[in-house]
């Protein structure tokens, strides 16, 4: 799949026949054969004993893969819950870890688009499954955003001893613990400047009603402010750490038409794609931890031997200049480079980095020259 950049079965067989100097089709048959059923696979109506691959099975390895491939010195994990589509073929549900602008999904349930009914029973399995990977003394939140949020979420991450950091619409009402006055949540933060945290009842349907902290948010460029539900206390979390869950959207950019064009599969069986995705998410963690791992050990520039008036210095504010390329991206490119060089593969290791403390992320960067004009 590295070499392929793709997850294509006719792509990534042929790669391999190229490779190992083997026949295409019996290449082609023999990766099949991994992700039939056991009943379907060659030579099973001959009386041959064959089994499937269980794939839920190793949600729970591949947590704890990541979780020793992360640095020693971590302690937090941010894990982010969404769906995505695959075209009108499938709907896919995913857990995932979110480091340095990437997702490396731990955990997922595929889906035809157009079946109906619930998702509660596949998300509530699929924390099930990962329950008791992480140390006890780390700490653990689970983002989500508001098209998921949904009151049984809260206490099924509580149970996990993983806080919820969970995005609400601003319909509905809170009070404020001691009080009796409820407020529209719309007026928690009515204007861009404005912030606000504190424990609350949050709703007033009895169904719906939530002891939790809030926390809002409203900051310039956003069309609307953010209103957060997690059990932690207002003095130790920071609403900033929502951004993490855009991290997800990255991920699954990787794994469809930004990296390995999960969007162009064939499959019609969503079992079949389940299985195709245990290959994605096995080989989404190598590339990324060695992305991880290369994009540390970029050498800074030494401003300091510059004359004292070089502009390079004058500008030089010691930080990291901003990431040109994603960890995703960095690490195939340094596999696909050993590989070239007759070097050893490269195995690299997960290096997050500090949770955010503040949204303004943004520099202001003037034109140093007028744009190109358009060509008819």
């Amino acid at each position: 799949m590295v070499l392929a950049q793709s997850c294509g079965l006719t792509t990534v067989a042929i790669t391999l026949a190229y490779v190992l100097g083997c026949s295409e089709q019996t290449t082609r048959e023999q990766l099949r054969d991994w992700y039939r059923d056991a009943s379907h696979k060659s030579g099973a109506k001959r009386g041959r004993q064959r089994r499937r691959l269980e794939v839920s099975g190793c949600f729970a390895p591949l947590l704890c893969w990541v979780v020793a491939w992360l640095d020693p010195t971590c302690r937090h994990l941010a894990l982010a819950m969404d769906a995505s589509t695959l075209g009108q073929r499938f709907t896919i549900l995913s857990i995932s870890v979110v480091v340095r602008g990437c997702a490396i999904p731990v955990a997922w349930r595929i889906v035809a688009a157009t079946q109906r009914g619930a998702w509660r029973p596949h998300w509530a399995a699929l924390f099930g499954h990962l329950q008791g990977r992480v140390p006890a003394d780390w700490t653990v939140i689970v983002l989500a955003d508001r098209g998921l949020y949904a009151r049984w979420l809260f206490p099924t991450m509580q149970a996990l001893g993983w806080p919820p950091f969970l995005r609400i619409n601003r319909q509905g009402a809170y009070r404020v613990l001691a009080t009796a006055t409820r407020r529209p949540l719309a007026q928690g933060v009515s204007r861009v400047g404005q912030r606000w945290a504190g424990q609350v009842v949050c709703f007033t349907t009895p169904a719906r009603q939530l002891t939790c902290t809030l926390l809002a948010r409203w900051d310039a460029g956003y069309r609307d402010p953010w209103l957060i539900l997690t059990a932690l206390p207002p003095t130790a979390v920071d609403v900033a750490w929502y951004g993490l869950r855009a991290w997800i959207e990255c991920g699954f950019k990787d794994s469809k038409r930004g990296g390995w064009h999960g969007e162009q599969t064939k499959m019609l069986d969503p079992a079949r794609a389940e299985r195709l995705w245990l290959a994605v998410a096995g080989a989404t963690l190598w590339t990324v931890s060695v992305g991880c791992q290369a994009e540390v050990e970029q050498a800074r520039p030494q401003v300091t031997q510059l004359p004292a008036h070089h502009i390079a210095r004058q500008r030089a504010t010691g930080q990291r200049p901003p990431r040109a390329l994603s960890c995703f991206r960095r690490g195939r490119l340094v596999i696909v480079a050993a590989l070239c060089l007759g070097q050893t593969l490269p195995v690299g290791s997960l290096l997050p980095e500090a949770w955010p403390k503040s949204l303004e992320t943004a520099v202001d960067q003037r034109r140093t020259s007028p744009p190109l004009p358009k060509v008819a």
